[in-house]
């Protein structure tokens, strides 16, 4: 097998995140669930953006900050994802092609506007989202190149991209593509909303190998198994997945393989401000060290980590070179 020109490549939706806080009050009066993730028209996008407070533009979409994660790490990184010819749609490739990430993706010339996502961040540091998808919509099976698929080590593919029918294609396709090189694929199950939408499509793709790694928080994992009891969701999963991370918040997160499982604790974390992209940041670490051949436990390390780092600030990104921070901290 020939050595991979990525390390990680992520397909996903390509979005600008509109950021501002908000008290528990704006988000009942908006018909919010708090935190969770909702997806609007472009109509009722209008009016969340006129009733919310002052606000920061920033790329985001999970896959997307997971790559930029990596690619902060100091790995080799690429991105799928649809857009737009207009101004957003240039910001977002700007952003990305910015850090490094390959990013090859063509604006469509015509449809909907570039996505947009709309996060409310109350006091407890706590997000909540509403996702007009636009263009994101429009990802299809022809925007998947199966070479550069083959060229990446680990292929990470977000739940979020489940909702449009064509994507559904395009994961499917970038998934042989993969497999048919030897490279290994990765789903993140994204929000516990949309494991609710496709509950058993997200275990066929698992027990059909379709993907080999699962990322889930710990309510993404009940609600696959639809249960409350975090002990019995485990052992299913083990059976089910090749390996799976489940994230705890700041009860760290539980690797899970065919062998057993191990708990990984989480980094120490000073002050919450924003949740925003903790568990796309935490992806991006173990993915890292997946890709250089780290154990487990160490992967897991690297995840928490970025998560930590990430809680701190506003935004989803790293606002600190990851490669640093884990150097500091004598995980590279």
């Amino acid at each position: 097998m020939t050595s991979p020109r990525y390390d990680v490549l992520g397909i996903g939706n390509a979005i600008v995140d509109v950021i501002a806080r908000a008290e528990d009050d704006f988000l009942i009066k908006q018909n919010m669930q708090k935190g969770g993730m909702a997806l609007i028209d472009e109509s009722r996008a209008k009016s969340i953006y006129d009733a919310m407070g002052p606000a920061t533009e920033s790329s985001g979409g999970s896959a997307a900050n997971t790559i930029a994660g990596v690619a902060s790490f100091g790995a080799k990184a690429a991105f799928v994802g649809k857009t737009r010819n207009d101004n957003l749609g240039q910001v977002f490739a700007h952003d990305i092609r910015a850090l490094g990430v390959g990013f090859d993706t063509p604006h469509a010339a015509d449809g909907p506007a570039t996505a947009c996502c709309y996060i409310m961040v109350t006091p407890d540091g706590e997000r909540t989202m509403n996702t007009y998808l636009g263009a994101a919509q429009n990802l299809t099976p022809a925007d998947i190149d199966p070479k550069q698929i083959g060229d990446a080590a680990i292929t990470y593919l977000e739940g979020y991209l489940w909702d449009p029918p064509h994507a559904k294609e395009a994961f499917i396709k970038a998934s042989k593509a993969a497999h048919d090189a030897g490279r290994m694929v990765a789903l993140t199950l994204s929000d516990a909303f949309c494991v609710g939408r496709y509950r058993d499509e997200f275990l066929k793709l698992m027990r059909d190998n379709t993907v080999d790694l699962i990322f889930a928080n710990e309510a993404e994992l009940k609600s696959l198994y639809e249960t409350a009891d975090f002990d019995t969701a485990v052992s299913v999963l083990q059976k089910d997945a090749k390996l799976a991370v489940v994230t705890r918040s700041e009860k760290g997160c539980v690797v899970v393989s065919k062998d057993g499982t191990k708990a990984v604790p989480a980094a120490p974390v000073e002050n919450v401000i924003d949740t925003t992209g903790a568990g796309d940041l935490f992806a991006a670490g173990f993915l890292f060290g997946l890709a250089h051949g780290r154990d487990h436990v160490a992967c897991g390390k690297l995840g928490a980590l970025a998560a930590a780092e990430v809680i701190q600030h506003m935004g989803a990104r790293p606002a600190v070179s990851l490669k640093a921070l884990a150097q500091e901290n004598g995980l590279l």
